[in-house]
This record gives C-alpha cells, sequence and structure tokens, in this order.
C-alpha cells in the first residue's frame, strides 16, 4: 500500500444559498479507503510510520462507533497485521463501525475510561513481553502525524482555489479532537493564507477544547522551524456541543435530511451533520453574508446508517 498516494478529494458547490452565501463542501468522506473522512487521511502517515519501524502489531483506542478505531482496524487488516483496539465500556452501543472492527478481525478490550491509559500502557507491555513490536496510535490520530496530514490537505483546497479562480473566506469543520482543526491552521500558515478556518466543536469546550488545538498547532509548527500561534488566532466554536459527544436534537436530524434530500450528501448526528447545522447557526447569528463558504466533510458514513432509521 502507497501512503500518501491517493488522488485529492473533490470539491463540491451546493444549490444551498443561505443567508445569500455560496456553500462548497470538500468531500473527504469519498477519501479513497475505508468508507473514507478524515480519520482514514490522518491514519496513513501513522501506516507509514508502522512500516518503516517495522513494528509487528497496532494498538489504539476510540469508543465503539469510532471512525478512527474502523480505519486502523481496516488498515491493520490490509497489512495483515494484528489489532488491538481499547474502548471505554461507557461508550460501548451497536453501530455500523463496531460490527466492520470485528469484521476486520481487530481485539476490542473494554475497560472504564478511568482505566483507559493503565489499559493501553498494560495491554503495550503485555504484548513486548511475547516478543511483538508494538506501535500505538493515539485516539482520533493524535499527535503530529494527523496533524501533517491535514497541513497538507490544505494544498488542495488551494490548488481548488486558484483553478477556479475563487477564494474562500471561510473554511468550516466539525473539530472533535482537534488534530482536523490543527492540520489545516498549520496549512493556512505554512501557506500565507488568510481564509478563516472556523472549527465547530461537537463535544469538548472552551478552553480545554481550544487550547488542545492551539498546542497541536505549535507542536507541529516548531517542528517544521515555523513560528506558532496564539489563542487569540484559533476559532474553536463551542456553542453548539448540545449535551457532549453522540448529542443531537431534532434541528441537527432536519440538517441532515435536508442536505441528503437537496445535494445529495450523506451527514452523520455526531459529527459532520451537527457541525453543518452548527456552522449555519453561527452564520445566522454572526450575520455573514455574501461570502464563498467551504465545509470539510470529514466523513463518518457508517454513522450516518446508524442514524439512518431517525431521519
Amino acid at each position: 500500500m502507497m501512503y500518501g498516494n491517493y488522488p485529492s478529494t473533490p470539491i463540491q458547490m451546493l444549490t444551498d444559498r443561505f443567508n445569500g452565501n455560496a456553500f462548497f463542501v470538500k468531500r473527504d468522506d469519498l477519501f479513497p479507503f475505508s468508507f473514507g473522512g478524515n480519520k482514514a487521511r490522518k491514519a496513513m502517515p501513522f501506516f507509514a510510520e508502522v512500516e518503516r519501524k517495522s513494528c509487528d502489531y497496532v494498538v489504539t483506542y476510540g469508543s465503539s462507533s469510532s471512525n478512527h478505531c474502523r480505519v486502523v482496524a481496516n488498515l491493520a487488516a490490509a497489512k495483515g497485521l494484528p489489532c488491538s483496539i481499547i474502548s471505554p465500556v461507557e461508550t460501548r452501543t451497536a453501530s455500523y463501525n463496531t460490527a466492520l472492527m470485528q469484521f476486520f478481525g481487530a481485539e476490542i478490550i473494554l475497560c472504564q475510561v478511568a482505566a483507559v491509559k493503565d489499559t493501553i500502557e498494560e495491554k503495550l507491555e503485555r504484548l513486548r513481553h511475547q516478543g511483538y513490536k508494538p506501535y500505538f496510535i493515539p485516539g482520533g490520530g493524535h499527535g503530529n502525524l494527523g496533524t501533517k496530514a491535514y497541513a497538507d490537505a490544505y494544498k488542495e483546497i488551494l490548488h481548488f482555489e486558484n483553478s477556479n479562480k475563487i477564494k474562500f473566506d471561510y473554511i468550516f469543520h466539525p473539530s472533535g479532537t482537534g488534530t482536523t482543526q490543527a492540520g489545516l491552521v498549520c496549512g493556512q500558515v505554512i501557506n500565507k493564507d488568510n481564509s478563516k478556518v472556523v472549527g465547530i466543536s461537537i463535544a469538548r469546550r472552551k478552553p480545554w477544547g481550544s487550547q488542545v488545538v492551539v498546542d497541536s498547532v505549535n507542536s507541529y509548527l516548531n517542528s517544521i522551524g515555523e513560528t506558532g500561534v496564539s489563542g487569540e488566532s484559533i476559532d474553536f466554536v463551542d456553542a453548539y456541543v448540545l449535551e457532549g459527544y453522540g448529542s443531537y436534537n431534532q434541528e441537527v436530524v432536519q440538517t441532515i435530511r435536508s442536505v441528503l434530500i437537496k445535494e445529495g450528501i450523506p451527514l452523520d448526528t455526531t459529527y459532520t451533520g451537527k457541525a453543518f447545522w452548527g456552522m449555519k447557526e453561527f452564520i445566522r447569528e454572526s450575520q455573514i453574508t455574501g461570502m464563498n463558504i467551504l465545509f470539510i466533510h470529514t466523513g463518518g458514513t457508517p454513522l450516518f446508517f446508524d442514524s439512518l432509521g431517525e431521519l
């Protein structure tokens, strides 16, 4: 498998003209591996490192419905590597992602949230004693490798702008662990671009959520010799978190229905549908009009089918 040898994901103009703006969607849900999404894009550099370091076992962390864990399980299976997923029992729900992890042969180890760190360390130590050379991938693809994936993806956005003689005023996206937002901000800094990158938080609140993004941005920028950024420069919106990760309301459901019917694009209640609804609320409340707006569709296609019965 050639990690990084994949085509740019398309950018699609929508029929929606909400508040007098032009909307576009970068279809990372069409990233060509394991149902696509930002987690697939971010996992690629981690597996390139697994290969470089000749590791022979992959361990990661995430919820039972995690897109990240599905992708890691798939990549491990594709490479013929055993894979273990540490998952909090509190998040245990039936989902298509869980079924796919099991299909790919991943071992799912359930534990209490408070015991996650110890469970990961114990699993890695046990594998070393058994003669394996394990590689741990942080939950959500967090870390400089995951950040780099979206710093590089920013070039795809710039290429679209140059090819189509358009400038995006805003770049919205779901912000979960913060790595995707950190990568986009890094791409903006590296390429000296002035689009406004806005993360719509789907779970975390300030100041923690925004500080994680700042730390990730500066960690990556410092690693490549670039000057870091201040917290004030990060647009992290936590007004639409609702009750936290996985929670949604009927407005989110209606947003998903509308986008699917009018545009033929599937969103989900955990990430993209919630963030798309939050983006439009932010635009309405901020009275943004006459702008070119890009939404990064971070994927989660199996999650769409989890909630299909409610649409």
